[in-house]
């Protein structure tokens, strides 16, 4: 990185920004900046992110169509209620009905084909250094989230869970759907519990299901997201990288790790 004449300012953290953009070979970046009163404190913080298309690239439900031959009718269902246009619950439900009778099977291929979001691993390994907590909340599935959250080594997550009978899933979901309040109590249950307070949770998302959770939180990031979100976030990344969240709020990727 380029040294800066402003280290506490904002045109620091855009020119910063716009650094990271340039050795990541893309142009969109940030819509907006924090400044810097408004980064990370020494104090702990919780890390909360939304799961399918911000902590990975792909939406598990369409992956899990694609097994069905049904994948255009549930993108647009996800899609609808992205936008918002669409209750969640009643979403989700009419998007699981249309994987009744596949082979339980499809989970472990489905897992498989997961990728973490570019920049992802390492904003975890920002909070991981500093023995700070992180979570994930998820509209999907526990059955792909699970393993996830093992592979990444995350705190804690919550997620839908799908129902199997007879090695097949049934085409519904058992136990609380994870809405938007559920998101949003996920969070403040969290925080509480890691003694966290809540002014200093970073809640990302990118969809109308996350808005409780992100503008609950302390600092709420809107990553690639529908309008529904980023009008509400204090910070909006456009570029598909999770590192320049690390960027934005004023944490160096390459600190020590703090005991913890």
């Amino acid at each position: 990185m380029e040294d800066y004449d402003d280290p506490s300012g904002t045109d620091w953290l855009g020119s910063l920004l716009d650094t990271a953009a340039e050795q990541l070979a893309h142009d969109a970046v940030t819509t907006t900046v924090l400044p810097a009163a408004q980064r990370l404190p020494d104090s702990p913080s919780m890390l909360i992110m939304d799961v399918d298309s911000t902590l990975i690239d792909q939406e598990v439900i369409d992956l899990l169509a694609a097994h069905a031959g049904r994948e255009a009718e549930v993108a647009e269902i996800t899609e609808r209620a992205m936008r918002g246009e669409l209750d969640f619950t009643q979403s989700l439900h009419a998007r699981v009905s249309a994987l009744a009778g596949l082979p339980d099977t499809v989970l472990h291929e489905t897992f498989q084909k997961v990728t973490p979001t570019s920049g992802a691993q390492q904003l975890i390994g920002a909070w991981r250094r500093r023995a700070w907590p992180v979570f994930a909340v998820s509209g999907g599935f526990v059955q792909i989230l699970a393993p996830l959250a093992e592979q990444l080594g995350l705190t804690g997550y919550d997620a839908n869970t799908l129902e199997v009978a007879d090695g097949q899933l049934t085409g519904r979901v058992t136990g609380e759907v994870v809405d938007r309040s559920v998101k949003r109590q996920r969070l403040l249950d969290w925080a509480g519990d890691q003694g966290v307070a809540v002014q200093h949770v970073v809640g990302v998302g990118d969809g109308a299901n996350d808005l409780d959770m992100v503008s609950t939180a302390g600092i709420g990031v809107a990553f690639c997201a529908k309008p529904a979100l980023a009008g509400q976030a204090d910070l909006v990344i456009e570029h598909r990288s999770m590192e320049l969240i690390g960027f934005a709020l004023g944490l160096s990727q390459d600190e020590p790790a703090r005991p913890g």
